[in-house]
């Protein structure tokens, strides 16, 4: 059967022109297979509802990664948290304590931009070093007082759009008790990185002083999810739960401590570091994590070849291993014990560009 919403040549051609026209000339494919996209919806008969979908969602992509562009080389923590939490909570309390622990570090803090520990966390890392994504719904408040007199903040009105900024814009994560909506996003940070959908980065269960909820949670998925068999027994080791904000604060950042980036190529895992490790402990490396590996050890590498085509971050030392795919969630085990070696800085520096 022939496919009737293939974009005629001649349409392609106008693409290109139009582009040309519009002034145009980076990522010209990309851009190109975007306004075909839109013809292709035209073509298929779609429906009005689902195109209104589509134009909203583009739209809000694009007002949200325009925020966010001004601050692509500044690392970034999302704090989630319910809106309902009062100011006189302590959990309110251990939310803007942590936010401004870690702006004092060098990091900004993104947040829904709402009340309760969104406006915690404003508060606490202060105007100058918040962003904002937040949700417009007919029964809740506005953005909360820190972010609506800015210019540091965009509104959506879908979630999905909203949960794709608040994750792909940070280096690191930490959820304050809340409700099904922290819960939801809490669970999508957990699936992204069971998955290997999400690069490996630091999640913190930040609970008040001496509370359970986080702890509760704990023993919920030990008795009922990884007894049942649905998740594994090491699936909750990526993440830190804990009462204490300077913990947090340094899981956060100490994860950057060494490690720096990773990317695929092939079927080699080039992992980007700081500091070069030694013979010694490329061994320790081998014996604690050669079962992670489809064949040979961690080899030290010059970057290769697609890195230095893309000029991807080569002027960082690298490990190089054939990486078991299917053993992607054990990469925080490998992570945490870079950034353990002796060979590793001793100070933490904030992740590099995004």
């Amino acid at each position: 059967m022939p496919d009737s919403s293939a974009i005629p040549p001649e349409a392609t051609a106008d693409i290109r022109t139009l582009m040309a026209d519009a002034g145009i000339d980076n990522h010209e494919d990309l851009i190109a297979r975007i306004l075909a996209t839109g013809l292709g919806l035209g073509l298929d008969d779609t429906d009005r509802l689902d195109l209104k979908i589509s134009s909203a969602a583009l739209t809000e992509m694009r007002a949200a990664f325009r925020l966010f562009a001004p601050y692509r080389g500044v690392p970034k923590v999302t704090i989630f948290g319910s809106a309902r939490t009062r100011a006189d909570d302590a959990l309110y309390r251990a939310a803007a304590d942590v936010a401004a622990e870690l702006a004092a570090r060098g990091w900004m803090v993104v947040t829904g931009a709402g009340p309760g520990i969104m406006q915690a966390a404003a508060e606490g890392a202060g105007a100058e070093n918040s962003l904002g994504v937040s949700i417009r719904l007919p029964f809740e408040e506005k953005p909360n007082a820190v972010i609506i007199d800015s210019d540091r903040n965009v509104a959506m009105k879908y979630f999905f759009t909203r949960k794709l900024m608040l994750i792909k814009e940070s280096s690191g994560f930490i959820c304050v008790p809340g409700g099904f909506g922290t819960l939801d996003e809490m669970f999508e940070l957990l699936t992204l990185q069971q998955t290997g959908k999400a690069e490996p980065t630091p999640i913190v269960l930040l609970d008040e002083p001496g509370g359970t909820f986080w702890s509760g949670l704990r023993r919920f998925v030990e008795e009922h999810l990884v007894s049942s068999g649905v998740v594994s027994s090491d699936d909750l080791d990526r993440v830190l739960i804990t009462d204490s904000v300077t913990a947090a604060a340094d899981a956060v950042t100490d994860f950057w401590r060494n490690y720096d980036s990773l990317r695929w190529v092939g079927r080699r895992l080039v992992l980007r570091l700081r500091a070069e490790p030694t013979d010694a402990e490329l061994r320790a490396l081998d014996e604690r994590f050669g079962h992670l590996l489809i064949e040979g050890g961690f080899e030290r590498s010059e970057p290769l070849k697609p890195e230095r085509l893309e000029e991807d971050r080569t002027e960082l030392p690298r490990l190089v291993a054939v990486f078991d795919p299917h053993r992607v969630g054990s990469l925080f085990q490998l992570i945490r014990a870079i950034n353990d070696l002796p060979s590793a800085p001793r100070a933490a520096d904030p992740p590099g560009p995004e």
